[in-house]
């Protein structure tokens, strides 16, 4: 178009928009060259010119930038975090043409309070050949986007959030291209209560296999996709010969005990009488663990990566792996019958159990078997085929032997011992349900688990002999505030607890001994569980309360945790086992890495958990309307949750379905009372109610008593005295919705 007297010319905007302290939009575009009247209305046109030409763009709020440049304020997302140098990048890009920036953000004071997936509003500057960002304001993560399915009701098309806490539909104001019945991703937009939400991202069926674990990916934001550079260094890493000086356990019948769907092996095992005579009836053992420092070496972007995912994600349709499946699945997994790089941690086991010494060597190893559990203890236990007899005689047995050492051990020692079964959920090839049940857990799991926690044990404490760093696995005693909960709890069930006393993990052990064999042994073990503190990851040795250990760091899965990989390299530098050793810039930056995977391991328990419910849900879907055996997890003031006995799922029973009859909330009994009847919902009871719906795509489930009123039967209605504080409730309005939040040693 013509250029009008006094307009400006292209690079006279593109010069005041790069070199204005401030977002500048057409009115500051206009107040900058004193433009009036219809000189106004051509500079709406010179700039649609110019953004269609590609010279300028506009952000949220119709401030313009160069195109290919950062608005000068705008929202950012971080997506790695690296000691104090945090990394972030737009969270909106539309230039297709020129690749996304990732900005340096620059905060105030010594250490950053930033971690990835943060989403902050921050001003930008060009800076040489890259970009700077100045936070202003930190925003609620995620915020911005919800997960939901499409439907139509009344000719119009509503938003069915994915949340079990979501109890409202929103109008949708765009659906782009998805279809009813689409699992989406869609943007908020409005004020309560006329919300509305614009679709921007079709993810496909909901009730398709693997789905259940898409929606947990998109809602927690876990990485799932590695970069084309990074598969490249990936096979770069896994192509390099292993190197000179390691020693040669090949002819040792080292075996991996794993789950039979197994997707990694990263530890294996060996174990033999000891013939040094200072160690007269003890053992000497081995555990192999994949050698990845080797291959991942700091700075690099594999080890960036892993990082920033801080640990393996597993589901029950997939993994998501913390490194590409060429080291996680290939080289780094100890495979039957081929070579394989391993850090080898060598123990002394005493005649009673105890660590007399240790000693880690890079080793070359070659696996004689990968064993399930179950096959392993088919073959002890006397079933012949399962495991072929010549490695049950050199390798099983040994390794039994040796363990009941270790167990006599464990036992004196007498950590937190609670018998809380995993859900297994089985799937056919097509990923369909075919069953959810308890994992059964056999004594080679726990020999399995025994070997790790020594070698776990001889990590830390071989760091320490060197003044080395150490990532601890730390799990601290419960506070005094849960223990008062815990008192007022067992008080209800005449069961005395005394605060006075020092608390040990057999101060619980013995509470659960008292209790014995009774109905209400599964909810006292689920209060003394809820009674734990949630275990992390830091530098500063404050020991592991529920294993009754004094020192204890992560060692054997570096395939899928960033903290064992930490303590590989800080072995390996420590005792100069050549490259791949922990760096000075890693050492000095241990409690920011230990905080940021303790967030990320806590990100990945509630993906996966979160999955586990919505396959649960699925698998109830079709016997909605069936009475079953539940068992309560939770009571609040507005209703009980329940859980189906030996499948799982958390269903609520709002207190407004228990009759006409008015319940009190006893919070100290975790228990809803009637106030005419005395019946009671308490924590732990069993009893029988019906399902009325179950939503996969929520995971949420919701009961109701069988016969429409209260039953209150069972052994907590007359073990409990009637004591505590009493809050009373009506069954009037809207209750709300919960997920109950499980813990893990």
């Amino acid at each position: 178009m013509p250029k009008r007297p006094g307009l400006p010319s292209r690079q006279q905007i593109l010069d005041f928009i790069e070199s204005s302290d401030q977002p500048a939009g057409k009115r500051e575009i206009a107040r900058a060259f004193a433009l009036r009247g219809p000189d106004k209305i051509a500079l709406k046109a010179l700039l649609k010119d110019m953004s269609d030409e590609g010279l300028i763009d506009s952000a949220p709020g119709r401030a313009f930038h160069k195109m290919g440049g950062v608005p000068k304020v705008t929202v950012l997302r971080v997506v790695d975090a690296d000691g104090d140098v945090v990394w972030a990048v737009p969270e909106r890009w539309e230039a297709e043409a020129v690749p996304v920036p990732r900005l340096r953000v620059k905060e105030r004071g010594k250490r950053s309070a930033l971690g990835p997936g943060d989403r902050i509003l921050a001003r930008t500057e060009e800076a040489g050949n890259g970009w700077i960002a100045h936070p202003m304001k930190k925003l609620q993560r995620g915020e911005e986007l919800m997960l939901g399915v499409l439907h139509e009701e009344g000719g119009k098309y509503w938003l069915q959030g994915v949340e079990k806490k979501e109890r409202r539909d929103f109008p949708v104001s765009d659906r782009g291209e998805a279809e009813v019945g689409d699992l989406v991703l869609a943007e908020k937009s409005g004020r309560p209560p006329r919300l509305t939400a614009k679709i921007v991202e079709r993810l496909g069926d909901p009730f398709e296999p693997r789905s259940f674990s898409l929606i947990a990916i998109h809602k927690h934001g876990i990485p799932h996709v590695f970069s084309e550079e990074l598969l490249a260094e990936a096979t770069r890493a896994a192509k390099q010969p292993l190197g000179e000086g390691r020693e040669d356990l090949r002819d040792l019948p080292i075996v991996a005990i794993d789950p039979a769907d197994a997707r990694d092996h990263d530890d294996a095992v060996w174990a033999s009488a000891d013939d040094d005579p200072e160690n007269k009836g003890g053992w000497k053992a081995i555990v192999a663990i994949a050698d990845v420092s080797f291959y991942v070496r700091p700075g690099s972007l594999l080890d960036k990566e892993a990082k920033r995912r801080g640990n393996s994600v597993y589901f029950p349709d997939r993994v998501v792996p913390m490194l590409p499946e060429e080291l996680s699945a290939d080289v780094c997994s100890l495979k039957q019958g081929v070579d394989r790089a391993a850090l080898a941690c060598h123990l002394q086991v005493a005649k009673n159990g105890t660590l007399k010494g240790w000693r880690f060597s890079r080793a070359m190893i070659r696996v004689a078997a990968n064993i399930a559990y179950e096959d392993a203890q088919a073959a002890i236990d006397g079933e012949e085929d399962a495991v072929a007899p010549e490695l049950v005689e050199t390798a099983l047995r040994p390794l039994w032997e040796c363990w009941q050492a270790l167990y006599k051990a464990r036992e004196k020692r007498n950590p937190l011992d609670l018998d809380l079964p995993e859900r297994r959920i089985v799937l056919d090839e097509k990923g369909r349900i075919l069953s959810v049940a308890p994992r059964e857990r056999l004594d080679a799991h726990k020999l399995i688990e025994d070997y790790m926690i020594a070698a776990n044990v001889a990590a830390a404490k071989a760091l320490e002999a060197k003044k080395a760093p150490v990532m601890y696995r730390i799990h601290e005693p419960p506070s005094r505030e849960k223990l008062v909960a815990l008192k007022d709890y067992l008080k209800t069930f005449d069961v005395e607890f005394a605060l006075g006393q020092v608390i040990r993990p057999e101060t619980f052990n013995r509470i659960l001994e008292r209790v014995g064999e009774a109905d209400f042994r599964q909810e006292v073990m689920t209060q003394v569980l809820r009674t734990q503190t949630q275990a992390y990851y830091g530098p500063q040795n404050h020991g592991h309360f529920g294993l009754a250990l004094g020192s204890y760091a992560h060692f054997t899965s570096p395939i899928r945790r960033y903290s064992d990989l930490i303590v590989h390299r800080a072995l390996v530098d420590a005792y100069r086992l050549g490259p791949g050793g922990l760096t000075t810039e890693e050492a000095a930056g241990m409690e920011r890495i230990g905080e940021t995977i303790s967030q990320l391991e806590r990100r990945a328990m509630e993906a996966e958990r979160d999955t586990v419910d919505r396959y649960v849900a699925a698998y109830l879907a079709e016997r909605v309307g069936e009475v079953m055996e539940t068992r309560i997890t939770g009571v609040q003031s507005f209703g009980f949750f329940a859980t189906v006995d030996g499948i799982g799922g958390d269903g609520l029973v709002p207190a407004r379905d228990l009759g006409r009859e008015y319940f009190r909330w006893d919070e100290a009994g975790q228990r809803l009372v009637g106030e005419d009847s005395g019946e009671q919902f308490a924590l732990g009871q069993r009893l029988e109610l019906r399902l009325v719906e179950a939503n996969p795509v929520s995971g949420a489930l919701r009961f109701e008593l069988p016969d429409g009123k209260g039953s209150g039967s069972g052994a907590a209605s007359d073990k409990r005295s009637r004591g505590g504080p009493k809050r009373e409730i009506k069954r009037r309005g809207r209750p709300a919705n919960i997920r109950h939040k499980g813990k893990r040693r």
